[in-house]
């Protein structure tokens, strides 16, 4: 009888001992069999049961010792989920070690799916169950990794130009949460959604669905979490194409009655307290999808353009912006216990009775970032194209609808490139994104169109078809100037623009084309942007679009060093704190430019929502850092 349970590469293995082994174990008389007993019990670990006799027809010089040999074969009979394997190619997996504990069942893919199965006893998730727990362990513990699959979400099965008609007949799975349920004499109608897209999945269920004891009792209401499974068919009713005939449901999270997003419409100040819960309402879940949708296109356009995603730092010691508006990251005070009880003496201070920065955690006084482009710039000048998309900090006490501390921005930087580059890459970059938006969130943006803002969509697709215009801040003050509209802020040339003259004149003065002015006083600019030769303006724009006002802003970078440094003495800036962005200019200065883009107003001009506030899963504001 040859290996039933293995085969051994005897080439490896000292034929003596083995051999020897092997016949002892089979000797028929008593004593031997004792003898052979007592060796095994010493020498065999303690949490494995030892066979009697074992099949084993060696054919080479073995050289295996007599434990490990019984020892595998323990292995191999002690695990009844076990299949025959080839010997492992070294000896040294055998080599003697503390006992262990029996083989674990192998692990599962997802513990929600693998508890509803083993609750449901039937259905394909339980045969799901059981394929993977006949998977063989690898090795001595565990087992394989199942495979990821992805789960059937409400949108594909209501998606396309069929809305669902196409799968009616077969059996499905649906996990969501309730939305509303409304129980009648002969049915019950549960509107489930599992936030992948707007509409809901009507299921609809008698007493005979296998769980509805769940719902008579009550425990199913709105916002519980369920599993419901059932066969899709046509809908009696005109708000849906399909709906779902249930067989099972099970309740896999219930809901409190103090739920406090219940179908009456509540406003949006109340939902901002709410807002671990107001993702799954109608408008937020609408947000979050086209937020989604936004930063994919972003990634996708300069991916496609050839540009290097650059990660710029969260903290830093510079300031880009020159305002002085920024969060100070110290650990001078300190950032465990009771730290309102910290009393002022407690922060080192130096002989004049200035704060010790030399003994803070960079030995100087650091920032949350207000942006990356000088780091971008950084990169620019190595990989030539490239872009950052991460969050950035302003510490302006700033309680508007348009204003947040924290926020994310969006900001390219190309090399060799001058101003008219610039305004054409922040043209195509807005274009490609809401085109995208446009054509790959249409429920949602109908949803936009009917409850939000009446006729977002032909507003955007004006944006997409138009060209933009452009003008410089001497001809749009002219404008303003000669409309002899009664602005709140008085308009003259050198002040900054206002959002109400930027918007007159998008929505008034070109009738809802973007516009974008270029070439604005130096004074009200940035120390890096590049000085026009008329030495009062700088080569800086900004993109101007309806309802938002300023989405867009930019500039050609100075890339002259003598230019540079006189503007940061103008402005009375620390030189050696930009040592490095100094550096730039000596080693290899190119022509380069770049623009910054607040995602949360670009969300916001997507969206037709009124307040930033809502355009952010989390917002941060003046008086307000909850969740």
């Amino acid at each position: 009888m040859k290996g039933d349970f293995f085969s051994l590469d005897c080439s490896l293995l000292e034929e003596k001992l083995v051999r020897k082994y092997v016949q002892s174990i089979s000797l028929n008389n008593s004593k031997a069999r004792r003898r052979t007993a007592r060796q095994t019990r010493s020498r065999a670990p303690r949490c494995l049961p030892v066979p009697m006799a074992f099949p084993l027809s060696p054919s080479a010089p073995l050289r295996l010792k007599p434990y490990s040999t019984l020892r595998l074969l323990a292995l191999c009979s002690s695990n009844p989920l076990s299949k025959p394997r080839p010997f492992p190619p070294s000896a040294a997996a055998f080599a003697p070690r503390r006992p262990f504990p029996p083989p674990a069942a192998a692990p599962r893919r997802r513990c929600l799916c693998t508890a509803i199965a083993a609750a449901l006893r039937s259905g394909e998730a339980v045969e799901a169950k059981k394929s993977e727990l006949a998977d063989p362990p690898r090795g001595e513990f565990g087992g394989r990794v199942g495979e990821f699959r992805k789960r059937l979400k409400i949108s594909e099965i209501k998606g396309g130009p069929e809305e669902g008609l196409g799968l009616v007949g077969q059996t499905l799975t649906v996990m969501g949460w309730v939305r509303t349920l409304r129980a009648q004499s002969s049915v019950t109608f549960i509107e489930v959604n599992d936030g992948s897209c707007l509409s809901n999945m009507q299921c609809v269920m008698d007493s005979d669905a296998e769980g509805y004891d769940q719902v008579e009792s009550g425990l199913v209401s709105t916002g519980a979490s369920i599993w419901i499974q059932g066969i899709l068919v046509a809908s009696q009713g005109s708000k849906q194409k399909v709906e779902l005939k249930v067989k099972k449901i099970m309740l896999v999270g219930k809901s409190d009655p103090s739920y406090p997003i219940q179908k009456k419409r509540v406003s949006r100040e109340f939902l901002r307290t709410k807002a671990h819960l107001r993702p799954r309402t109608n408008t937020f879940g609408a947000v979050s999808r086209v937020r989604n949708a936004l930063a994919y296109a972003t990634h996708k356009f300069f991916q496609e353009n050839g540009f290097v995603w650059v990660s710029s730092p969260i903290i830093t010691s510079s300031d880009c912006e020159g305002a002085g508006e920024q969060f100070c990251v110290t650990t001078l005070i300190p950032s465990s216990g009771e730290t309102t009880a910290t009393p002022i003496d407690a922060i080192p201070k130096t002989e004049n009775g200035l704060i010790d920065w030399s003994q803070d955690f960079f030995a100087k006084p650091a920032f949350l970032t207000v942006s990356g482009q000088l780091n971008a710039e950084t990169y620019a000048t190595a990989l030539s194209d490239v872009y950052t998309f991460g969050p950035t900090f302003r510490a302006e006490n700033s309680n508007t609808a348009r204003h947040l501390a924290e926020f994310w921005m969006i900001e390219p930087e190309l090399a060799f490139a001058d101003l008219d580059d610039d305004m054409a890459c922040a043209t195509a970059y807005l274009q490609y994104v809401v085109r995208h938006v446009l054509e790959n969130c249409k429920e949602d943006m109908e949803f936009f169109n009917t409850w939000i803002e009446k006729g977002i969509i032909d507003r955007l697709t004006d944006v997409v078809n138009k060209d933009f215009v452009q003008l410089t801040y001497t001809d749009a003050v002219e404008l303003l100037v000669k409309s002899k509209k009664k602005f709140e802020f008085p308009v003259k040339w050198g002040c900054d623009l206002q959002s109400e003259h930027e918007r007159y004149i998008t929505e008034q003065v070109f009738r809802g084309c973007p516009v974008i002015i270029r070439d604005y006083p130096k004074d009200i600019k940035a120390f890096y942007m590049r000085q026009n030769d008329d030495g009062r303006t700088v080569a800086a724009m900004d993109m101007l679009v309806p309802r938002v006002g300023e989405l867009i802003g930019g500039s050609q970078r100075e890339e002259r060093l003598e230019y540079l440094e006189a503007r940061l003495d103008d402005l009375k800036l620390n030189k050696d704190t930009y040592w490095w962005y100094l550096d730039l200019r000596r080693y290899g200065s190119v022509p380069h430019a770049g623009f910054g883009l607040g995602f949360e107003r670009l969300v916001q001009f997507a969206t037709g929502i009124e307040n930033i506030r809502d355009t952010i899963p989390f917002p941060r504001a003046p008086g307000s850092s909850e969740f």
